[in-house]
């Protein structure tokens, strides 16, 4: 984004022009690099992958996906309720009925049973790459058509080189597939691309990340509530340890569906939709490394390297890492 004033001009003439160059949609915010959009961004990668390396831990005590997606949009719907009833409940709190259904099936309850019931069917090293690499791509290209946001070849290389860093996460796992691999991959793909929809209705809608955050968790709330009351019930959940139910309720539910969901959005509203799809591309490579010390897994040599990859492929795309002769 540059700014360029013309000269003063004589007495009695039209007053001094400023011309910006940018995007329609865009804002002089979105083209500078905002340290705040890229931290809020990271923050949110760490939580969801928290969220997953709690879920493998979860897991471990007996939950399984449907488990944990009750609890994440029961517990986020519970801390954005009462926002939700002291701002305009009957226009879903500004944000529109309309709107917010659109909001909630695709980041809500959807997104998350097809991103695990993807790994009914296909490895887990197929889920860390096909998702987060679909909804980056997918995401980038939107911005394109739908608010100009320029792609230089800087941001390209940056996202091919996270893409190449996810397969080197993801190891030799990613070559393994039965006869049923391609339902488990058309399953992440399509995770990701709800997720590419999400950030970019978010976007294209000016909606405040309270008001998103709020509409998706209360939606969400709402229908996965009942069912899994009426399916499942509380039995189940009743004979966690009260200390690793209490954990999972406040990573899933507060961190990762709530504080998470408003940084992200946050970081959309700074940064612009393609270059905030970039963090939940991070979010394996954030798994790993809490996973550590939640899940005791602790990362092999060329997972190393694959994290060093996704963070240099990152600082490009961000425009922090900047190479000789490439523009953003």
């Amino acid at each position: 984004m540059r700014c360029e004033a013309q000269s003063n001009p004589p007495a009695g003439s039209a007053p001094r022009q400023i011309k910006v160059h940018g995007t329609p949609h865009g804002t002089p915010q979105e083209d500078r690099l905002n340290p705040l959009g890229i931290l809020l961004g990271i923050s949110a990668a760490v939580f969801w992958g928290a969220y997953l390396a709690m879920s493998r831990a979860g897991v471990g005590m007996g939950l399984d996906g449907y488990d944990v997606a009750f609890i994440r949009f029961a517990v986020g719907g519970v801390l954005m309720l009462p926002w939700f009833l002291m701002n305009s409940p009957h226009t879903l709190g500004g944000v529109g009925w309309g709107r917010g259904i659109a909001l909630a099936l695709t980041a809500g309850p959807l997104f998350i049973l097809l991103t695990v019931a993807g790994y009914f069917f296909a490895p887990l090293a197929h889920g860390a790459v096909i998702q987060p690499s679909t909804s980056m791509v997918a995401t980038a290209a939107m911005a394109v058509f739908l608010f100009g946001e320029r792609v230089g070849p800087a941001r390209t290389l940056g996202l091919a080189v996270v893409v190449i860093g996810l397969v080197v996460v993801s190891g030799q796992g990613l070559f393994h597939a039965s006869l049923e691999t391609p339902i488990g991959d058309a399953m992440f793909a399509a995770a990701g691309l709800l997720w590419a929809i999400f950030t970019v209705l978010g976007k294209r809608w000016g909606i405040s990340p309270v008001a998103a955050t709020a509409a998706v968790s209360v939606l969400s709330c709402a229908v996965m509530v009942p069912g899994y009351l009426a399916t499942v019930g509380l039995s189940k959940l009743a004979a966690v340890p009260w200390e690793i139910l209490l954990t999972q309720i406040v990573v899933q539910g507060a961190l990762a569906g709530v504080v998470a969901m408003l940084c992200y959005t946050r970081a959309v509203q700074l940064l612009g939709a393609g270059r905030a799809a970039i963090f939940p591309a991070l979010v394996p490579v954030s798994a790993i490394v809490v996973g550590i010390p939640v899940a005791g897994e602790f990362p092999t040599a060329s997972q190393f390297a694959g994290l060093a990859v996704v963070t240099t492929g990152m600082l490009i795309a961000l425009g922090v890492l900047r190479l000789p002769r490439l523009r953003q």
